[in-house]
């Protein structure tokens, strides 16, 4: 293991760390330990829920209603895993909860902005272009399809994990998945071609 990778071990430690004396202060009721944990994960949040739901206005709801979740069942949380996952899990149930309310959660008129923390994890800064194609893409893709692309394609969660946090079967969720990349192949060689 290199000098670097071995620091890069101990930041992550360290970080994981200071994030759990985070949660305990927070479950102790300190607002401002979950305020910390909030702006620490906002933006990742927030990109989530802009991605499944490709509405600007639904991921703000989606995200506030998420983290109220979160604040409220913080007690809940074993560390069995990462409270990023945690979070994303309570997020992805907040998206859910949102589309059986909502009958325009597609949103197909509002345009995807960035998210809040500026990361597309999926595309080249290079070609704003091409980041803007995919991104229109995913977003006409159907909702089953975009959402386990978005979980197991994108941030890479198991199938087993995504299937879980969807409510639907593991094979479902791989037959998504290779619907929702046949897809996208579909269009973007369209948009190559010039269709």
């Amino acid at each position: 293991m290199s000098e670097v990778d071995e620091r890069d071990d101990l930041d992550g430690a360290r970080a994981r760390t200071d994030e759990q004396m985070l949660i305990e202060a927070a479950v102790g009721g300190s607002s401002q330990a979950f305020e910390r944990l909030y702006r620490i994960h906002v933006g990742k949040v927030y990109g989530l829920c802009l991605r499944m739901t490709a509405n600007p206005a639904t991921a703000e709801d989606c995200t506030q209603e998420a983290f109220l979740q979160a604040w409220r069942n913080l007690h809940r949380f074993q560390a069995r895993s990462r409270f990023a996952t945690w979070l994303h899990r309570i997020a992805v149930n907040a998206v859910l909860a949102q589309g059986r309310r909502r009958t325009d959660i597609v949103g197909r008129d509002s345009p995807v902005e960035e998210s809040i923390d500026g990361s597309a994890a999926y595309v080249h800064a290079e070609d704003p272009g091409a980041a803007d194609d995919l991104e229109s893409a995913i977003r006409k893709l159907p909702t089953g399809a975009r959402h386990v692309l978005i979980l197991a394609g994108i941030y890479g969660y198991t199938h087993e994990e995504t299937s879980r946090m969807l409510g639907v079967a593991v094979g479902t969720c791989k037959a998504q998945l290779h619907r929702a990349r046949r897809l996208l192949s579909e269009r973007l060689d369209g948009l190559d071609e010039g269709g």
